[in-house]
C-alpha cells in the first residue's frame, strides 16, 4: 500500500515537474516553482492551509515583521495628513470621521484583493499582476499609474521642503539675531548666503541631491526600516505637539498678544472665505456636516493619504516568513495607525483654527507666531519625515519602469541609478513650478488613488482568480466589480468637481505657497 502510494505521489510530482517547467512558468523577480506551487495550492479544494512548500534561501524575505510595519506606515502617512485639517474644515468632523473610516476599510479590502491576485500566479508585483490580467497593455497601464501618482506623492512631499525649509532657515536666522551672534549674522550677510539660503527651490536641489538620492540607490526595501521607523517618530512628535497646541492658542485669534508683535500684519488677512477676524460665535463653532465646493477636495485628499498599494508587493516580497495572512496583518495594523494618526490630527487641527485652517496645516501656526520653538522643531520634524519617505515611494516607480523597460534583463546598476536621476530631476522640477500643494493633492489624488485603491486591485482580482475557484457570478467578484466601479465613480465625481472650482475662479488656499 505504501510502495503504491509511493510511486503514484513520484508520478504526480514528475508531472507537476514537466508542468511547470521555465516555458510553462514565467515568474518574476526571482520567485521559484515551489513558492508558485505553495501560493496556488492554497486556493485549490480540500488542500491543508498549513502545508507550505519549501522556498529556495536565495529569495526568502530577510524583512522582519515590525519593520515591514514601520515601511508600510511611512508609505502610507506622509504629506498628505498636512492636509487632513483642512478637509474637515470643508466636510465638518462627523462627515469627516465617517469618510476616513470608509476611506481605512476600503483601503484594507483593497489590499486584501491584490493579495489574494498574487497568491493565486505567484507574482508580487505590480505591474506584472496588470500583464498577467491584460497582456501588454496591463502592465503598461499599471506601471505607468504607480509612476504618475508616487511622482506626484514624491512631488508634494519635496513641496513642502520648499515651502517649510525656509521659514525654519528665517526662524533660525531670526531667533539667532535676537540671542547674541552678531557676528554669524553679519559674515552671512557680506557672503550673500541668506539670498539662497532661504529660496526653497534651491534648498530642494540639496536636499534631493545629500539625502535623498543616496538612499534612493538602497537595492532592498528593507534596508529603509530604520529610517522609516525614525520618520513615523517625527510625526508622533508632529501629533503630540497639533494635540498640545490645541490647549494653548486662544479662539478667535486676535485675542492672542505677542510681545514681538508677530501677529499684527497677519490677524486681518481673509482665508478661503473665512476671516480670522470673525465673531467668536461664527469662527470657534465647530461643524459636525458641512458641504460646499472645497467639499470635492476630501475624498481625493482621503484617498491620496491612504494610498500605499504600489509599495504593498514590494514590502511582502522581502517580509520573512511571507504568507498572505501574515502581510495583511501588516496592512491592517499600518492602516489602523495611520487612522487613528489622521484622526487625532485633523481633530485637534481643526478644533484650533477651525476655518481659517490652511490647506497646509504648519503654515497656520505660523501666523500664531513665525518664532515659536516648539513649532520650529515640529517643521523640521516634518520636514525630516517626508524626506526620509522619498526614497520609499521612489522604490516601486524605478521596480515598475525597469518592468516596462528592461523586462528581460538582469539587475544593473547603470539603469538602476540612472532611473533615480532622472525621478528627481522630474519631481525637482514640478515641485518649482506648481503653484500650491491642493493642486498636488486635488488632481493626483482625484485620478491615480481611485485607480490604485479601487479599480486595479479589483479587476484584477476578477480577471486572474479561476472561473473554477470562483465563478464569475459569486459573491466575492461581484464585490471586486462593485469595488472598481466605486472607484471609477469617485474619480469622476472628484475630477469634475475639481475642474468647476478652477473654472468658477473661486479663492485657493495656498497658505502663502
Amino acid at each position: 500500500m505504501d510502495v503504491g502510494r509511493g510511486l503514484e505521489l513520484q508520478k504526480m510530482n514528475g508531472q507537476h515537474s514537466r508542468d511547470l517547467g521555465p516555458d510553462k512558468l514565467n515568474l518574476e523577480d526571482g520567485f521559484d516553482g515551489l513558492e508558485f506551487m505553495a501560493e496556488r495550492d492554497e486556493f485549490l479544494p480540500g488542500k491543508s492551509p498549513g502545508i507550505k512548500a519549501p522556498q529556495f534561501t536565495d529569495f526568502e524575505g530577510k524583512t522582519s515583521f515590525g519593520m515591514s510595519i514601520f515601511n508600510l506606515s511611512n508609505a502610507i502617512m506622509g504629506s498628505g495628513i498636512l492636509g487632513l485639517a483642512y478637509a474637515m474644515s470643508n466636510t465638518g468632523i462627523v462627515l469627516f470621521l465617517i469618510l476616513l473610516l470608509c476611506i481605512a476599510i476600503l483601503s484594507a479590502y483593497s489590499i486584501h484583493l491584490l493579495l489574494r491576485s498574487a497568491g493565486v500566479v505567484g507574482i508580487r508585483a505590480y505591474e506584472q499582476l496588470g500583464h498577467r490580467a491584460f497582456g501588454q497593455p496591463g502592465k503598461v497601464l499599471a506601471g505607468s499609474i504607480i509612476t504618475m501618482h508616487n511622482i506626484g506623492a514624491m512631488s508634494s512631499y519635496l513641496f513642502i521642503v520648499k515651502s517649510e525649509l525656509p521659514l525654519v532657515m528665517q526662524a533660525f536666522l531670526g531667533l539667532k539675531d535676537n540671542t547674541g551672534w552678531p557676528v554669524l549674522c553679519c559674515l552671512m550677510s557680506l557672503l550673500s548666503v541668506r539670498e539662497w539660503y532661504l529660496d526653497g527651490k534651491y534648498l530642494i536641489i540639496i536636499v534631493s541631491v545629500i539625502i535623498v538620492f543616496p538612499l534612493s540607490l538602497m537595492r532592498h526595501l528593507g534596508y529603509l526600516g530604520y529610517t522609516s521607523g525614525f520618520s513615523l517618530s517625527c510625526m508622533v512628535f508632529f501629533l503630540i505637539s497639533v494635540i498640545y497646541k490645541k490647549f494653548n492658542i486662544p479662539c478667535p485669534l486676535e485675542k492672542i498678544t505677542s510681545q514681538d508683535n508677530h501677529l499684527v500684519s497677519v490677524l486681518g488677512e481673509s482665508h478661503d472665505n473665512h476671516s480670522f477676524v470673525s465673531s467668536d460665535v461664527d469662527f470657534c463653532e465647530a461643524q459636525s456636516f458641512t458641504i460646499n465646493m472645497k467639499t470635492a477636495y476630501t475624498i481625493p485628499i482621503l484617498a491620496f493619504a491612504f494610498v500605499c498599494h504600489p509599495e504593498v508587493l514590494p514590502i511582502y516580497t522581502e517580509l520573512r516568513d511571507a504568507t498572505k495572512k501574515r502581510m495583511q496583518t501588516v496592512a491592517n495594523i499600518s492602516i489602523l495607525a495611520m487612522f487613528v494618526m489622521y484622526g487625532l490630527t485633523a481633530i485637534f487641527g481643526y478644533l484650533t483654527f477651525f476655518g481659517g485652517v490652511d490647506s497646509e496645516l504648519l503654515h497656520t501656526y505660523i501666523k500664531v507666531d513665525p518664532l515659536d520653538t516648539l513649532i520650529l522643531c515640529v517643521r523640521m520634524a516634518v520636514l525630516v519625515a517626508v524626506t526620509l519617505t522619498v526614497p520609499v515611494v521612489l522604490f516601486p516607480i524605478r521596480r515598475a519602469l525597469l518592468q516596462l523597460l528592461f523586462p528581460e534583463k538582469p539587475f544593473h546598476w547603470a539603469h538602476h541609478i540612472s532611473i533615480a536621476v532622472c525621478l528627481l530631476v522630474i519631481v525637482n522640477l514640478l515641485v518649482i513650478f506648481v503653484p500650491t500643494i491642493r493642486d498636488i493633492f486635488g488632481i493626483i489624488g482625484a485620478t491615480s488613488a481611485p485607480s490604485l485603491i479601487f479599480i486595479l486591485p479589483g479587476i484584477f482580482y476578477i480577471r486572474i482568480v479561476p472561473e473554477e475557484t470562483e465563478p464569475l457570478k459569486s459573491i466575492p467578484k461581484i464585490m471586486a466589480a462593485c469595488f472598481a466601479a466605486l472607484g471609477f465613480v469617485f474619480m469622476v465625481m472628484s475630477t469634475s468637481f475639481i475642474i468647476l472650482d478652477w473654472v468658477s475662479g473661486e479663492s485657493r488656499s495656498g497658505g502663502g505657497h
